[in-house]
């Protein structure tokens, strides 16, 4: 525990692990199982309980819960796990959840990613790299979530919902249904709103790749036919754009899944 700082009022559990300079505030509990990556910071009243290891360099911040048992009827005490990356800020409320031998027994969280004030996140989610849960937002359980993902303040997702990469979910939207990569969901019980055109710019995609992308959505979304007959067009037509591709993958693998669509016209 080289060049460590532990306040005189933390309780480090034995048999936890602690890498090097740790930073463990004041008030802060670590549980026997917890381990801390190098850098790792606790800055005051956060709690780390169950078989949680939280990666090199993330911040958590006061009154934060991690690691605590899942809050699901069905969990009988089985040993599940929580797994945090790199680089990620915790803020102020936060609460996430370990698995249920019901959806795997872990709950993975990628490198970067923010998670502001009182937002949550169920067990047996999986979340992806550089994803942005604004103040409130709730995820339930069995959830996943891609890389890139924004969801806004007071966003809600039903469990066992798909958001796919570089998605955004605006403030105060339901999610019923599973999001399509690159798209934009509004609305309580939120419906598919287009692109999420100001998040594909700001990553650096080119004019023509978002060019090709609002042409297959428009040919998914807004052409006559069955969805699945839409799809299948587009594949074909798109067999060689590689972001229409990583759309049609998604819709496929989620079978008979409900997909978040644009609201229809009156």
């Amino acid at each position: 525990m080289a060049d460590n700082k532990i306040h005189d009022t933390a309780i480090i559990e034995s048999g936890s692990k602690l890498g090097s300079n740790v930073t463990v505030g004041p008030y802060c509990i670590v549980g026997k199982d917890v381990e801390l990556g190098d850098g790792v910071e606790l800055i005051s009243h956060a709690v780390v309980a169950g078989h949680t290891k939280i990666g090199p360099r993330t911040q958590i911040f006061p009154f934060a819960s991690i690691g605590h048992i899942p809050q699901d009827l069905k969990y009988t005490g089985e040993e599940s796990k929580l797994s945090i990356g790199a680089d990620c800020k915790i803020r102020e409320g936060v609460t996430i959840n370990p698995g249920t031998k019901g959806g795997g027994l872990v709950t993975s969280i990628g490198d970067r990613c923010a998670f502001l004030a009182n937002s949550h996140v169920g067990h047996d989610c999986i979340v992806g790299n550089d994803v942005v849960f604004s103040n409130n937002v709730m995820l339930a359980g069995h959830c996943t979530v891609g890389d890139f993902v924004i969801l806004g303040g007071g966003a809600a997702v039903i469990q066992f919902a798909r958001v796919g990469p570089h998605a955004f979910v605006g403030g105060m939207s339901g999610l019923e249904q599973d999001l399509i990569p690159y798209g934009m969901a509004m609305g309580n019980r939120a419906h598919l709103a287009g692109l999420n055109i100001i998040g594909l710019q700001r990553r650096g995609f080119s004019k023509d790749e978002i060019k090709d992308l609002r042409r297959a959505y428009r040919l998914m979304f807004a052409a006559e036919g069955t969805l699945q007959e839409r799809i299948d067009d587009v594949a074909v037509e798109f067999k060689d754009h590689s972001i229409v591709t990583e759309i049609i993958e998604f819709i496929r693998e989620g079978g008979k899944r409900s997909l978040c669509t644009p609201k229809l016209a009156p």
